[in-house]
């Protein structure tokens, strides 16, 4: 039993359909993916500072900030880590926003975010040997208080991880964008000498 012209018509408009709806949702998908990829220094700095407070005020009593620098102690205090990651991430976001596409290829925006990503990554690590050297404090008071605890060190420090990786291959990706424009330039300078050389030269013949 056969299908009819009209059947197989129709079958073909809706296969048709569902294939250039797949092409349509990969296009975007694709495009959003790039999107990601180009914004992903100023996502990542965002999240660098928003997600160690978020942490600390998840599980710590609530206070102003001005309580807890009063009453701050490096071997115990936690809000110096999300000060940290605030000011690493204004830093990294500002200088990322001065620089071009040559300071962003070869420039400040790499030796910057990684000093300041190295920097901070030594002073939680230093940090981390003294709050873990001593017992777990707090209301919890327990294993809950010491897993927030390390929550928030190795937030901060696969953060500033991150920012270094960011850096890299934002780094290699502008270096590929200025090598790839600098052949085009070369490529196309020849035939615009000659071009010009070829109008001017008629011109000169013109008015001999």
């Amino acid at each position: 039993m056969g299908f009819s012209k009209e059947e197989i018509s129709k079958t073909r408009k809706l296969w048709s359909s569902l294939w250039r709806g797949i092409k349509t949702i990969f296009v975007l998908f694709t495009m959003f993916f790039s999107f990601l990829l180009v914004s992903a220094p100023i996502f990542l700095a965002v999240a660098d500072a928003l997600l160690p407070s978020a942490l600390l005020h998840r599980f710590s009593s609530p206070a102003t900030l001005s309580s807890h620098l009063t009453n701050y102690d490096f071997r115990h205090s936690l809000i110096d880590i999300p000060l940290i990651s605030i000011i690493r991430s204004a830093v990294i976001l500002c200088v990322y926003g001065l620089c071009d596409g040559p300071k962003l290829s070869r420039g400040p925006y790499l030796t910057i975010t990684m000093i300041c990503s190295i920097s901070s990554l030594i002073y939680v690590s230093l940090k981390a040997a003294f709050v873990f050297g001593e017992p777990a404090i707090g209301d919890g008071g327990g294993n809950y208080f010491r897993a927030a605890e390390v929550a928030l060190f190795l937030c901060s420090s696969v953060l500033a991880i991150g920012h270094i990786v960011v850096a890299y291959r934002t780094s290699c990706r502008e270096r590929k964008k200025l090598l790839v424009f600098k052949i085009d330039i070369e490529a196309v300078s020849p035939l615009l000498h000659l071009l010009f050389f070829r109008r001017y030269r008629n011109l000169l013949f013109y008015y001999i």
